[in-house]
């Protein structure tokens, strides 16, 4: 695909001082089983290409699927004129000297080797699915794995020449239980780049016997009780917590007004960057797309601004913002090469990628002890953000009362609330690397039209002070 991509950009002409191509191709495959039926897979093959010109003063971009010589230059010709249009328009003087030329090259894990089969997949799925029955009150059970292959160039008139491939495995399971008016529903869901050859250690093998047994055990738990005490969360659902109140906060163009139609503003401001304390001195926030397994990995942005591991948040401290180059250069903060794009046909933002908690000293144990009254929970179920992504309400799958240092019994629809700019500030303890885990969320959206895009998360466990706890019964 590289090769055809460079054959035609080769073909192109363009007058402007910078003019870019970038070219995706993206193989997608769904395979479930639900109720011990095999569901029809689903194959999607997607192939496209955005052309941008900068001229002094202007940008302009157009994207287009017909890959021929003409349908290419068409479009090379539309985001020309654009440009030249919004010379003295645009909210941001665009300079072709801010276009690099950058050239390297990015094969991710997973990306060369064999695959199981088909019907192996499917074996595994529908055994999964099997363990999963047994009991009566077990009314859903359902597998699938989403497999993607995608392979993406960047060449610019200048000399850039960027090629990327990755593979990525996202295996997932729920199982619900009912009794009387109380449905309870456990899930599982891992995903990150690789192959199919990541299933083994995900954890998805044995979860659906597990699943179906946390699930009756949620039916005759007790709802969780109601009342200010410790929240300990794990690694799972830390990554909604940091997606939510520190990543959407933190994206620049955000800050900058850019999304507030759609979803939303920030409250944080571009004059807190360096002397604001977003966190307690335990936090410690990174961006990596650098990490090879980690679901939001690349070398190259979509500007081709080179990737590489910066700190957003240091001992609690705000450092810098999630800002691609562009947003960089409108608010004259340093940010990172995070400007992404879902698609062939859509414009690179600002977006997470590899956004991290990095692991602290406190062993699982430890930090149950120190818990007087608390309540441990695990797995997103629902959540809820006002629009500058500083009030919240989650719920969870899962919960475990703790008292005076001791897990006492499991409880169910555990829920949560708090205001980000001062519930980070309440973590007293952070889990160590034996706590560590890694997820990501495929579906993360924004943008306007929609970009619905993989994003990374990694964490310990982490424990809160005086955070509101509630349960199913309460408002």
């Amino acid at each position: 695909m590289a090769e055809f991509f460079h054959g035609r950009f080769r073909s192109l002409h363009c007058s402007a001082p910078f003019w870019s191509l970038r070219g995706v191709e993206e193989t997608r495959e769904l395979l479930a089983v639900r109720q011990d039926t095999i569901e029809p897979p689903r194959i999607s093959l997607n192939r496209g290409a955005m052309l941008t010109v900068v001229t002094d003063g202007g940008y302009g971009y157009c994207a287009t699927s017909d890959l021929s010589h003409t349908g290419l230059q068409a479009a090379l010709d539309r985001a020309g004129a654009w440009a030249e249009a919004t010379c003295d328009r645009s909210v941001h003087c665009h300079s072709p000297q801010d276009m690099g030329a950058p050239r390297g090259e990015r094969v991710g894990s997973g990306c060369v080797r064999a695959s199981p089969s088909r019907s192996e997949i499917f074996d595994l799925l529908a055994d999964e699915c099997r363990q999963a029955r047994g009991d009566p009150r077990i009314v859903e059970r359902y597998t699938a794995l989403e497999l993607r292959e995608v392979e993406q160039v960047y060449f610019t008139n200048t000399g850039g020449d960027v090629r990327q491939r990755s593979s990525s495995a996202a295996p997932y399971a729920h199982v619900a239980a009912n009794e009387g008016t109380d449905t309870q529903t456990r899930s599982f869901a891992h995903a990150r780049q690789g192959g199919v050859e990541t299933i083994g250690t995900s954890g998805f093998p044995g979860c659906g016997a597990r699943l179906a047994d946390e699930a009756l055990k949620l039916l005759a738990a007790p709802n969780c009780p109601a009342g200010t005490m410790d929240l300990l969360l794990m690694p799972d659902q830390m990554a909604l917590q940091i997606h939510e109140s520190i990543g959407h906060p933190l994206e620049l163009d955000r800050i900058l007004g850019d999304e507030r139609n759609y979803a939303g503003t920030s409250f944080v401001t571009a004059d807190m960057f360096g002397r604001y304390q977003y966190g307690s001195p335990l936090l410690n926030v990174t961006f990596d797309p650098t990490i090879d397994a980690e679901l939001a990995s690349y070398a190259y942005d979509d500007e081709g601004t080179p990737a590489q591991k910066v700190w957003l948040i240091r001992d609690g401290l705000l450092e810098r913002p999630l800002g691609g180059r562009l947003s960089q250069l409108r608010a004259g903060l340093r940010g990172a090469a995070n400007a992404r794009a879902c698609d062939w046909n859509r414009p690179p933002i600002d977006r997470m990628a590899n956004l991290n908690v990095e692991p602290g000293t406190s062993s699982l144990a430890d930090m149950i002890a120190s818990v007087e009254r608390g309540v441990l929970m695990r797995t997103n179920v629902s959540w809820s953000i006002d629009d500058s992504r500083n009030k919240f309400q989650f719920g969870c799958e899962w919960g475990e009362l703790i008292e005076d240092g001791v897990i006492k019994r499991v409880v169910k629809n555990p829920n949560y609330r708090g205001v980000s700019s001062a519930f980070w500030r309440s973590l007293r303890m952070v889990g160590d690397a034996r706590t560590f885990e890694v997820h990501g969320t495929l579906y993360c959206g924004k943008g306007e039209p929609n970009q619905a895009i993989d994003v990374g998360h990694a964490a310990p466990a982490c424990l809160f002070s005086a955070v509101e706890v509630f349960g199913g019964e309460n408002p």
